[in-house]
């Protein structure tokens, strides 16, 4: 008689613990199919993971999968309390009545002992260590889960359909959707690759050609192309010995050629062809091997250069503005400049776009792009802007063409212009200042 209620003890024991772990496979279900990436999901069903599939419905539809997942750790909860209680609230009064309690306070101290105990157990066991492992690992965790957690959605589909409908009747009271908005922001992807790259998934080169990839998309032509000021050009209807000049200090592979004037650009020559005449001692007739070059407005984006280039049989692209003067060129080199940073031997012996100083300063070059600036700085742009460059952003907030000396301050930064060529702003230095002491 003394060993039936052990088993019955033991059996009540297996049945709450069971329940618990139930509880804790559907917390683990909740947190991987949710916090798991659509298109990592996506990848794994393309490559013919077991349960990628109906991993993506349940993640796709979740306002069904949550409301199927709520009803079982309800039912889990209600039936779990109710069942502990009764199995195990006598045993723990008992308990307290042999240790002198009265019968009036050791009742519901058993209870509440039950009851504490196995909310602790259902919190750590059922919720707590089920998530942080279904956050170790989602996607994979989530192809795992998702095709009992399909067929219970179906088992539950009247009381999903109950709930999922009453929680959009509360949204539209209050004038909400249930559609998750999904949209990642820049400033998202940025935190991610940084964060990637503290945990030593990508190398700081990768990151910061990342970076560069997306800092083209934002960009204009203006912002990546070869100012007008800096073009060398060839005049077709110059003298044999100005253009014999050209071609000899140019240490371009190509100029773009124009009539007289560099608003009259008619396209670009390839130098090779035009020193591989003069060698051979024939006539020097520069019209004769001018390429046409496609011409773009200077508000084309970046990215559709990138695709005007790639299809165009000459890799140089001229940058028009409104009226049709010419205002720059565009060639390859200046895409990979943008996304890699420039490259020394492209330098011709000009100092870098920036450069730290001792004392935590920076001196800036007027013609850095001016989101590089931001970024090298940890300075943070308007979204919505008219210029391209460090010179720009300055004349922007000055508003007028500037004197060597003159600076602005802004979020905490001190722009203070300390080289002019002619009217360019050609050096900025940059100063953190001090935040004022209270």
């Amino acid at each position: 008689m003394a060993r039936r209620p052990r088993r019955t003890h033991l059996t009540e024991v297996l049945i709450v613990a069971v329940l618990i772990l139930l509880n804790g496979v559907f917390a683990l279900s909740e947190l991987a199919v949710v916090s798991s990436r659509s298109g990592r999901l996506k990848a794994l069903a393309a490559a013919g993971q077991p349960g990628a599939s109906s991993a993506l419905a349940l993640n796709a539809d979740p306002g069904r999968f949550l409301s199927s997942v709520q009803i079982g750790i309800t039912l889990i909860g209600i039936i779990n309390g109710a069942y502990s209680g009764e199995a195990f609230g006598a045993q723990a009064a008992n308990a307290f009545k042999s240790i002198g309690l009265s019968d009036a306070i050791s009742a519901p101290a058993g209870y509440v002992l039950v009851i504490a105990v196995i909310t602790y157990l259902s919190v750590i066991i059922g919720e707590l260590v089920p998530k942080n492992l279904a956050l170790k690992n989602a996607e994979r965790i989530a192809c795992t889960v998702a095709p009992p957690m399909v067929l219970f959605a179906k088992f539950a589909a009247p009381a999903v359909w109950i709930l999922d409908q009453s929680t959009k009747l509360v949204f539209a009271a209050f004038g909400q959707s249930v559609e998750s908005e999904s949209r990642v922001t820049d400033e998202e992807i940025r935190t991610l690759v940084s964060e990637a790259e503290s945990a030593g998934v990508i190398e700081t080169g990768e990151r910061q050609m990342i970076t560069g990839v997306m800092r083209l998309a934002d960009r204009a032509v203006v912002g990546i192309m070869t100012p007008r000021t800096d073009v060398d050009w060839i005049d077709v209807t110059g003298e044999e010995s100005a253009i014999r000049d050209r071609l000899i200090s140019t240490t371009h592979s190509r100029l773009p050629a124009g009539e007289g004037s560099a608003d009259a650009i008619i396209g670009v020559v390839q130098t090779r062809e035009l020193l591989a005449d003069l060698l051979a001692g024939k006539p020097l007739d520069v019209g004769r091997h001018v390429r046409k070059a496609p011409a773009i407005p200077e508000s084309t984006s970046a990215l559709d250069v990138v695709k005007i280039l790639r299809e165009s049989p000459v890799p140089m692209a001229l940058v028009l503005d409104e009226y049709g003067h010419f205002e720059g060129l565009v060639t390859p080199a200046d895409i990979l400049e943008a996304i890699a940073g420039v490259f020394k031997s492209d330098m011709d012996g000009a100092e870098p776009y920036a450069v730290a100083r001792e004392d935590g300063s920076w001196l800036l070059s007027g013609a850095m792009p001016a989101d590089e600036m931001a970024d090298t700085i940890g300075f943070k742009l308007p979204e919505q802007r008219s210029y391209e460059t460090v010179a720009g952003f300055v004349l922007a907030e000055m508003r007028h063409i500037p004197k060597t000396g003159e600076y602005i301050v802004t979020q905490g930064w001190k722009f203070e212009v300390v080289d002019l060529d002619g009217r360019r702003i050609d050096k900025i230095l940059a100063v953190k200042l001090e935040p004022p002491t209270v």
